[in-house]
């Protein structure tokens, strides 16, 4: 099977945590920011976690390498 490609703008708009959550930049930032309240702008700052459903429409189509392995048992060294 061939490889999926990664979307270009989706790698510029989000982050993967060390959890695998998605972390992305508010919306309503980009311009015409007078007309914005001051709290609205102050909210706006910083990077915030995506929540789960468009988490998941993220990680399986535009980033597939990003995504966490999923295990149904930690390993142990001293199992055997």
């Amino acid at each position: 099977m061939s490889k999926m490609k990664t979307h270009s703008s989706a790698k510029k708009r989000f982050k993967i945590t060390a959890k695998g959550r998605v972390k992305s930049k508010k919306a309503f930032t980009s311009h015409m920011m007078m007309n914005k309240p001051k709290s609205m702008k102050r909210k706006a700052r910083g990077l915030s976690t995506i929540c789960e459903a468009d988490e998941r429409i993220v990680l399986r189509n535009f980033l597939p390498y990003s995504r966490k392995k999923q295990n149904s048992k930690p390993y142990n060294k001293g199992e055997k």
